[in-house]
């Protein structure tokens, strides 16, 4: 049977109205709950809530700072960003800060990357937000950069978007951590994935959407000669459980999160339910999920997760 691994998405702001420190509050408890029970825990890269039903004011937390703050309370989680926005940081500096936060957590750090998207909170911080083709273009450089500094120490690289000239990075990390790539662009993204991708991330969607962009992926793979076995598909979805059906809907229903008509895309249901829908991703070649629990702060739905889904898919 193949090994399936389930990670928390940590919510990087509260939708409730909480101060900045009864969400932190809340996120503490919800990960000492579920510590050495979930094998991964993770955060986004926005530096105001990407949810646009919120105040841009609303308190947010930044992913680096973040991971590294948690990380050293939680021991038993692995951490990982999903994704850094690769437009907020110079390549080089993300190797260095990531070689360093894989040796403080002794090998518990995945790093995430992806092209970016939010236009508005991009240009917000005073950057440039360019084609998706070209932003793909620089992630492209920046997944080299990151790998040449992870495994040689130092490096220069020349390209288009980038360059470094002997820059070092040391201590180099041990071991290197994977590199996930995030999005799901058929034309130019997942290229990127085929060509250098551990692992592959996409978020919110339905089985037959996933297997349609697994295909897409393992024809890139086929045409450039790299084994689509390589790569760890994993998958990043909301998640609305309850004892029922009927009461797992008004979870889905009453989140601002979930746009009605787009159920498919997300796992809603009772036990029985969830259980199924996540068989059709593992089916697929999922082994690694990523779940942001809609009843949060409430751990109510993670418990039932654990309980009664997780025995009945291990």
């Amino acid at each position: 049977m193949v090994e399936v691994y389930f990670g928390l998405r940590v919510p990087a702001f509260p939708i409730n109205g909480s101060s900045f420190n009864e969400f932190m509050n809340q996120i503490h408890r919800f990960l000492s709950k579920f510590e050495g029970i979930f094998d991964s825990a993770w955060i986004c890269d926005h530096l105001y809530p990407w949810a646009d039903f919120l105040d841009k004011t609303t308190p947010n937390l930044e992913c680096f700072t973040s991971i590294a703050h948690l990380s050293a309370i939680y021991k038993k989680y692995k951490w990982g960003s999903i994704v850094l926005c690769n437009i907020f940081r110079n390549p080089a500096l993300v190797a260095k800060m990531s070689a360093i936060l894989q040796n403080l957590t002794r090998g518990r750090f995945i790093l995430g990357i992806g092209a970016c998207w939010k236009k508005d909170e991009i240009l917000a911080y005073g950057y440039k937000f360019p084609s998706l083709k070209t932003r793909v273009e620089m992630l492209e450089e920046a997944v080299q950069i990151i790998k040449l500094l992870w495994k040689n120490g130092k490096a220069t690289f020349h390209g288009k978007y980038y360059k470094i000239e002997d820059a070092v990075c040391m201590p180099k990390p041990e071991p290197i951590p994977p590199l996930m790539i995030g999005g799901g662009n058929e034309k130019y993204t997942l290229k990127v994935v085929a060509k250098y991708a551990d692992w592959w991330n996409i978020p919110n969607v339905s089985p037959k959407i996933y297997k349609h962009k697994l295909n897409v992926l393992k024809e890139h793979c086929r045409r450039i000669g790299r084994d689509f076995d390589e790569i760890t598909k994993t998958l990043a979805n909301m998640v609305a459980i309850a004892e029922t059906d009927e009461k797992a809907i008004k979870i889905a229903e009453q989140s601002p999160f979930i746009k009605k008509g787009y159920e498919e895309n997300y796992i809603i249901g009772g036990p029985e339910k969830v259980a199924k829908k996540l068989k059709e991703y593992i089916n697929l070649g999922v082994t690694h999920f990523i779940l942001r629990f809609l009843d949060f702060p409430s751990t109510r739905g993670a418990e039932i997760f654990v309980k009664e889904v997780i025995p009945k898919i291990t």
